[in-house]
């Protein structure tokens, strides 16, 4: 099976309106900056995106945010995108809020094949509301399933043909678990090696996780807020 594409246009081809799709990163870090490019540039819409958070009014998810393509955020911050903001509070987005542990395990799970789990979080908060909740070691939990995304895009430091990836520090963030939760996982990758050149103990998420890669270009990695120390007198 030849996993490479050619390029982020390449990659999201059978993305379609209405579907749920799945994107790693961390606040700007990590994000698959090409892929999010490459479908602002569509007439997709009424995407459900499940995402930490949903980027910046300019950048990373606030790109698709802007041309009313995403219908749904599954997130767990959203504090960094003014539209979104916007949006949410005047009813043009739908948003369900997710504690950034539960968000993690439900992209987890999914990728392991378990439907459902119980957790403490956020237990007694409108979290909790219409969800069922059972007592283990004298403590709530409440039940919460996996997704059922239909693709996952993510965004890795460096990959080979066979769809092996390694992050690099904290851009490893939600990809390696989103990257095992996809029907289709995209990874573009800042640099394609051939198979074999990964060191096998080094590899994060291992290639039968991944269908298409692509070595990605001109990748910006902003800052999401630059913060200096000030001047001395």
């Amino acid at each position: 099976m030849n996993k490479v594409v050619k390029n982020a246009e390449a990659a999201i081809e059978g993305i379609a309106s209405d579907m749920t799709i799945m994107l790693g990163g961390f606040g700007l870090c990590g994000i698959p900056e090409n892929c999010i490019g490459a479908l602002a540039e569509t007439s997709i819409k009424g995407l459900t995106c499940i995402s930490n958070n949903a980027g910046v009014d300019d950048f990373g998810l606030g790109l698709l945010l802007k041309k009313k393509q995403i219908k749904k955020m599954i997130s767990s911050y959203v504090g960094e995108n003014k539209e979104f903001e916007r949006q949410m509070l005047s009813g043009e987005l739908d948003v369900e809020l997710i504690p950034q542990g539960t968000l993690a395990e439900r992209c987890r799970a999914t990728g392991a094949g378990i439907p459902a789990f119980f957790t403490p979080a956020g237990y007694g908060t409108e979290v909790a509301e219409g969800k069922e909740v059972r007592e283990f070691n004298g403590k709530m939990h409440i039940l919460e399933h996996s997704f059922d995304p239909d693709f996952a895009i993510v965004k890795a430091w460096k990959g080979d043909t066979e769809g092996n990836l390694i992050y690099k520090a904290t851009a490893r963030n939600f990809n390696p678990m989103m990257a095992m939760a996809g029907k289709i996982t995209i990874a573009e990758v800042e640099e394609l090696v051939p198979a074999g050149d990964l060191d096998p103990n080094e590899i994060h998420t291992p290639g039968i996780f991944v269908q298409r890669i692509f070595e990605g270009q001109n990748f910006e990695k902003r800052i999401e807020q630059r913060t200096v120390r000030p001047k001395s007198n």
